[in-house]
């Protein structure tokens, strides 16, 4: 595996590359009795300081959670990598914003539109960020893991960094 104490710009850039075509992701929050809880969401934007965007509503139990302790983890997944994300949220109360990601998938939790009082936004702050990157996907993988069983090596899964400072 490649070192984690790699330049911070350049991981950031791989981490950006790595989630920006992950419309899906799993957003934890943590609930009143300290308890983790995962829900998928869609994430509406990431720029290239690895902040993302979420449409939700105002009376839902993450928001709930996020106004209580708002310390987020984002999980973003494909076929050959894997990101864990830690960050603040917050909540915003954006109509013009709404509108601009507002999206079918939106649509179908909150029909009344980007203008329902209910209907806010999840912006989370990316701080911190660790990615393990296969290339090859689950192939090479997979053949990474033969090839250390068979030779006795360490297993050499891919690219890994933890990226501080997002």
């Amino acid at each position: 595996m490649t070192d984690p104490t790699n330049d911070t710009a350049t991981d950031t850039a791989k981490l950006v590359e790595l989630t920006k075509d992950s419309r899906f992701v799993m957003l934890t929050t943590t609930d009143s009795e300290g308890h983790l809880v995962s829900r998928p969401m869609s994430r509406q934007d990431v720029d290239l300081d690895a902040d993302l965007w979420f449409i939700a509503t105002r009376d839902s139990r993450k928001v709930a959670h996020i106004r209580a302790n708002p310390v987020v983890g984002v999980t973003v997944t494909s076929q050959s990598s894997w990101v864990s994300i830690s960050g603040r949220a917050e909540i915003v109360d954006d109509v013009e914003k709404l509108k601009e990601y507002w999206s079918t998938f939106a649509e179908a939790w909150i029909p009344e539109g980007p203008e329902d009082p209910n209907a806010i936004l999840i912006h989370v702050d990316a701080e911190t960020a660790e990615y393990w990157d296969s290339p090859g996907g689950r192939v090479a993988s997979l053949i990474s893991l033969v090839k250390s069983k068979a030779t006795g090596q360490p297993y050499d899964g891919g690219d890994h960094a933890t990226v501080t400072d997002l």
